[in-house]
């Protein structure tokens, strides 16, 4: 059963709220909220999802052909994933083992084909 892209826009929406507020209590010491910064982040993020033109189709923003996140909000988001991507099966464990199982295809057609 196919995701309508609205769906796949809350799915990703919530993973990304998850995985700032996540960096955010580890880097910053929030223990509810976000600071400043991430809630700056957040809200980018959010922006650029909601616009996405690609929501049907793709998986994650990585394996998208197109990159709309300005360079240094793109280093920030990946910094937060860096971070956060290994403690969501801690904190997150079912949203975590959704996102690896929805990661899978993409990795794969990127790797030209095999499971890395």
């Amino acid at each position: 059963m196919a995701k309508t892209a609205e769906r796949k826009r809350q799915e990703e929406l919530e993973m990304i709220r998850l995985m700032v507020g996540l960096y955010c209590r580890g880097n910053h010491g929030k223990q509810s909220g976000l600071c400043p910064a991430c809630a700056a982040l957040y809200g980018y993020a959010a922006g650029r999802i909601a616009r996405c033109p690609h929501m049907e189709t793709k998986t994650f923003c990585s394996a998208c052909k197109t990159h709309c996140y300005r360079p240094e909000m793109r280093e920030q988001i990946r910094s937060v994933m860096r971070y956060a991507g290994p403690r969501m099966l801690f904190h997150h464990p079912v949203a975590a083992v959704k996102h690896l199982l929805v990661g899978r295809p993409a990795k794969s057609k990127k790797e030209g084909g095999r499971l890395v």
